[in-house]
């Protein structure tokens, strides 16, 4: 089918539904859906077990909690994608408890005691900050100007850089291997690097089909491998219940106190800075156009899932950013998959047995699939800064500080030892204080100096053509071109060279600040 183009309305009338919202086939839906628990699984059960050993809990409490969070993960997933009024951003994107409210939240549950004690003022603050996230989302939404290619290609470089240790721990064993003889170990590195080596040679080597699989044909590759080496242990699945539920308030009815409530709804603000730039990226990959309303509508739908999350006893929920690079990889774009990849959280949740399958998976082979999927969420980053002019030493300077900001916590671990634990308990993260610092040195140069910044452009991001390679799916359903709206022509000729145009060129939408 020939290119469709901008300028004919009837002819655009009759182009297909864009990627994002065809409907798959009920086979393709499942492994695609599958692959995204897969990819998320590791990340999404982390947090409760750091959380749950960090105050105390017992192993019954923590297998409740990894529970809670799987069902609440596929709840808030279908809302997110599928979406409902204006709840969630109908965009491929999956729902996971997110990192950067892990050491608030362990602060928060100390300071009350521990143990449930401190779990039920850790629920009231997430209760609290989740309504707080509703209602504030669409007026986040229309500051998303003070958020250029500059802010949201370094918060999404900086969330892959500073997941990729993460892969790299799980590939040498897992952090609970730390300090024992087991980690670094050359068996564990040659998984990881098996896992990884084998998904390479499926993207480069198979057909379309079998390289939007390649995450799921890895991970079940390096467990096999694994498992007929004897490094995979099943006897979890064995003592499993069949089938458990979560139920609203299991420990008790929250407790509301004014500063573990301030901490929680400021981790919920750097949360929607995350959010935005999720919501690009996957905007980027897809080329659908994003919004205002798209980022109110995504930022709802984190709200309630965190509201959720609070009487299911689970926590605050962002996009996962390891399954944006996922659908970098798979070219799967369809939101259907991950609407699917929440029906099986939610069975897992309900299942424990099912999930304990899936939690067999050896640490190191899930570090080599993690190390592609992290790097991805990075080059994404590095696409977006592509767009930036970045000779320009502003620009240049808010990427170079963020970047040092986002490795501090990792690297100069005393430095937040000595901070107050309400301090430390917020910034204490990479993530965190990499996207803090790429907002407000943005501040800085640009917004409050009234200097024009540049925006994205997404009439040209949906126009550009389909990869060669592109995903099977949707071959099987008509062309893989990309849905192609008019273009919106602009009077005057292209900009002339200047301060944020040296070379010309067109204009990019520059609002003045």
């Amino acid at each position: 089918m020939a290119r469709v183009s901008r300028h004919d309305p009837e002819q655009f009338s009759r182009q297909r539904a864009h990627p994002v919202d065809e409907v798959l086939p009920v086979g393709k839906l499942t492994l695609y859906g599958f692959q995204h628990v897969l990819a998320f699984y590791a990340g999404a059960v982390i947090v409760p077990i750091v959380l749950g050993n960090a105050l105390g809990l017992s192993r019954e409490e923590l297998v409740y909690l990894i529970n809670a969070d799987l069902l609440t993960c596929g709840v808030a997933s279908i809302i997110q994608a599928l979406g409902v009024w204006k709840i969630g951003a109908r965009l491929p994107l999956v729902q996971g408890v997110t990192f950067t409210a892990v050491s608030p939240m362990i602060a928060i549950g100390l300071g009350a005691g521990g143990g449930t004690a401190g779990l039920l003022v850790v629920y009231g603050a997430v209760i609290t900050a989740g309504i707080a996230t509703f209602l504030f989302a669409p007026f986040f939404s229309k500051l998303v100007k003070y958020f250029p290619p500059i802010v949201i290609g370094t918060i999404l470089t900086v969330i892959g850089l500073t997941l990729i240790p993460q892969g790299l721990k799980d590939a040498a064993g897992g952090a609970q291997l730390i300090g024992h003889p087991g980690y670094g170990d050359p068996k564990n590195l040659a998984y990881a690097l098996g896992t990884l080596l084998f998904i390479l040679l499926v993207v480069r080597l198979g057909k379309p089909i079998l390289s939007s699989l390649a995450v799921l044909l890895g991970l079940v590759a390096g467990t096999a491998v694994a498992w007929l080496l004897g490094d995979v242990d099943f006897g979890g699945v064995k003592t499993a219940d069949w089938f458990g539920v979560s139920t609203p308030f299991h420990y008790g009815m929250p407790k509301f106190e004014l500063f573990p409530i301030i901490a929680m709804v400021v981790v919920m603000l750097i949360t929607m800075v995350e959010t935005t730039g999720d919501v690009y990226a996957i905007g980027e990959i897809t080329r659908k156009k994003v919004d205002n309303a798209t980022v109110a509508n995504a930022l709802r739908a984190d709200g309630v899932a965190t509201v959720l999350g609070g009487v299911l006893n689970s926590f605050p929920y962002v996009a996962f950013a390891e399954n944006i690079g996922l659908v970098r990889m798979s070219k799967v774009m369809s939101r259907f998959v991950v609407v699917a990849a929440g029906g099986f959280m939610i069975v897992m949740g309900l299942l424990p047995k099912a999930g304990s399958v899936v939690a067999a998976i050896p640490h190191p082979v899930l570090g080599g699939a993690a190390i592609a999927m992290f790097g991805m969420v990075a080059a994404v980053g590095i696409q977006i800064l592509g767009k930036v002019d970045l000779r320009e030493e502003r620009n240049a300077l808010i990427l170079a500080v963020s970047l040092a900001a986002a490795l501090l916590p990792n690297v100069v671990e005393p430095f937040f030892a000595r901070m107050p634990e309400d301090v430390r308990a917020v910034l204490n993260s990479g993530i965190t204080l990499g996207s803090l610092t790429a907002v407000l040195l943005n501040l800085f140069f640009n917004v409050f100096t009234r200097r024009k910044t540049m925006e994205i452009d997404w009439d040209e991001i949906e126009g550009d053509d389909e990869p060669a390679d592109a995903h099977e799916p949707f071959g099987a359903h008509g062309p893989a071109e990309p849905y192609a709206p008019q273009a919106h022509h602009r009077p005057g000729p292209p900009n002339p060279p200047g301060p944020h145009h040296p070379q010309g060129g067109p204009d990019w939408g520059i609002p003045g600040h």
